[in-house]
């Protein structure tokens, strides 16, 4: 493929013949954590930025993860961190995405052992920021990290991660501006899409209890098992099923908190065990394997030939007695979860049975008024569905940018 006038092939990608690709470690001073003894931490002083302080994209200074030492004396004053510095932990599961750009509110504090420290004379900050917290920095560590029980990566794996450089500050530091910008827009995203959680979660907490009752509505409550609410495990593929039958098939593993991640085409000579259960539209889904994860589903679809995992306890319920969007909204709420929670202590398996979902306690109002919370709870759903649809945007947007920005295809100035 012929190259564009002005630009040239390089490791990272095509980029402009004035830019530079180089190995990080040809333009950065990299420092690796002194092994502080515990010993000498304190209550309270100078903090110690361990690998446990440093989450994806970000620093946690929760009290918990936070030790402390006395002073920054000349001895450790080479591990004295500043505004700016970029940081990445070295080990852990995470190793690779455990990576942040260290703000004010982050100093004074002093680098531990097996974390390390990035600064650069010939590349802003803010720059070299967006190189090292970024996917393209987290598939190299995937490819150099070591595979023993405890994953880590050395200071020669970060420096020879390979970057592209345009060969002003005044343009990289344009680039990283453009880049904060879809950085601030998924933040504010994440922030909105929380605090919406929170509110559902409250919404639940009062209308699922009757401690706020709907306008409108009045009467009692009853607390009713849910086989006075549903049938349980209503239909199953029996072994006399016709080897050929051809059914879309649900897994415990398709099913993620309320969402529905993917299914699988199964042919019943050739399924899975666990296949059996067939279902039907506003089926709920109970897992029963580590329920306490809340691997339910709601589900929805109207085609025929659905079938799911044993795994689940399918919950049909009874049209004229509850409402499958108020039931399900309780699989998420305190009170199954509780209920769940006393069934598995003590159990070496996490796991319940079809029986112990058919014991499991709602508290019911009419089906008019279970039908009214239903309605609400399922509006804020759709209000955080489509949040999540932007923020999903937001995010490939930003990596369209990034692709574009950091390989010179569009430049700023």
């Amino acid at each position: 493929m012929e190259l564009k006038a002005g630009y040239k092939q390089t490791e990272v990608g095509v980029i402009p013949e004035t830019w530079q690709c180089c190995s990080l470690g040809d333009v950065v001073d990299l420092l690796t954590g002194l092994p502080f003894p515990s010993a000498g931490y304190v209550q309270s002083g100078v903090r110690l930025l361990r690998g446990s302080n440093v989450k994806r994209g970000c620093t946690d200074w929760t009290e918990k993860l936070t030790v402390y030492w006395p002073s920054i004396t000349t001895e450790v004053k080479k591990y004295s961190l500043k505004a700016g510095d970029v940081v990445v932990a070295m080990d852990g599961s995470l190793v690779g995405r455990s990576f942040a750009f260290l703000g004010e509110n982050d100093v004074p504090s002093l680098l531990l052992q097996r974390v390390a420290r990035i600064r650069s004379d010939r590349l802003a900050q803010t720059y070299l920021k967006v190189w090292v917290c970024s996917q393209r920095f987290t598939n190299h560590c995937d490819t150099v990290k070591t595979a023993s029980a405890i994953p880590h990566i050395s200071p020669s794996d970060i420096r020879s991660f390979k970057v592209a450089f345009p060969p002003t500050k005044a343009e990289q530091e344009a680039i990283a501006e453009a880049l904060s910008d879809a950085d601030a827009l998924i933040e504010s995203l994440d922030q909105l899409i929380a605090k919406k959680r929170q509110i559902k979660q409250g919404a639940m907490q009062e209308l699922l209890t009757g401690k706020r009752r709907l306008p409108g509505f009045s009467g009692e409550w009853r607390v009713r098992c849910l086989n006075e609410l549903a049938v349980i495990d209503p239909e199953q593929l029996s072994s006399n099923t016709q080897p050929e039958y051809e059914f879309k098939y649900i897994s415990l593993e398709d099913v993620d908190f309320g969402a529905l991640r993917g299914h699988s085409f199964q042919v019943f000579r050739y399924a899975p065990s666990r296949a059996r259960r067939r279902l039907r539209v506003d089926d709920l889904l109970v897992s029963t394997v580590r329920p306490n994860l809340k691997s339910h589903l709601w589900f929805r679809d109207r085609s025929a030939n659905w079938v799911c995992s044993t795994g689940f306890s399918v919950v049909r319920c009874l049209e004229s007695v509850s409402h499958p969007g108020y039931v399900f909204a309780h699989l998420f709420a305190d009170g199954i979860a509780k209920q769940i929670d006393a069934l598995l202590t003590g159990s070496n398996y996490p796991a319940i049975n079809s029986r112990d979902v058919r014991q499991l306690q709602v508290p019911v109002p009419s089906l008019e008024e279970q039908t009214a919370i239903a309605t609400i709870l399922s509006d804020m759903d759709t209000e955080l569905a489509a949040l999540e649809s932007r923020l999903a945007k937001a995010r490939q947007i930003k990596q369209g940018m990034m692709q574009e920005l950091l390989t010179g295809r569009v430049r700023l100035l």
